[in-house]
């Protein structure tokens, strides 16, 4: 991994998965007593696991949403660990779940301070409306991510589909402004 002096902290992954057939929601509430239904507010039921501790919104299509992972690992075995636990306790699903990550959100800290408004002239693609939101938006093409950049040198960067790209992202971003002279220390 890129080498940055930056503290990197996973804060939630989030991963879409299908067993690619139908799955009778009432009969998992029924099997699960302590899974969260409530149709008329929203299609999907919230299975949530322990550890690792995520919650995996269930539809009727097989389709699922896992959240609140932190690491691409952690979030594929919550939607394993699903779907053994409907499996075994009844509920027939004939395909290993098809897993993606959708999106990578950590937070970092630069190790010093940044000049937000100089950041904002001499970063491409980056926009800063104090009045809006106290952080600068910024836009980075390559790995595709969006860091948000706080004047105390704290960011979040989201966007990203693996756990490499925050690492390069951060360190992109990092590098950038330490060579524009934007960082103060």
């Amino acid at each position: 991994m890129p080498q940055t002096k930056a503290i990197i902290s996973i804060e939630n992954v989030v991963a879409s998965a299908s067993v690619d057939q139908t799955i009778d929601l009432n009969e998992i509430v029924r099997l699960f007593p302590d899974v969260e239904y409530h149709p008329e507010q929203f299609p999907g039921l919230v299975f949530r696991l322990r550890s690792p501790k995520t919650a995996t919104l269930i539809f009727n299509s097989g389709k699922m949403v896992c959240t609140g992972a932190k690491s691409e690992a952690q979030a594929k075995k919550a939607v394993r660990a699903v779907v053994s636990k409907l499996k075994k306790g009844g509920i027939e699903i004939f395909n290993e779940p098809v897993i993606v990550i959708q999106n990578i959100v950590a937070s970092a800290g630069l190790g010093g301070k940044v000049h937000l408004e100089e950041a904002a002239r001499k970063l491409e693609r980056s926009m800063y409306e104090p009045e809006q939101f106290p952080g600068l938006i910024h836009r980075m093409k390559e790995p595709k991510t969006v860091i948000l950049l706080f004047a105390s040198g704290k960011l979040v960067c989201t966007g990203a589909k693996k756990e490499v790209e925050v690492y390069q992202a951060v360190t992109n971003l990092h590098n950038l402004l330490e060579e524009k002279d934007l960082m103060i220390y």
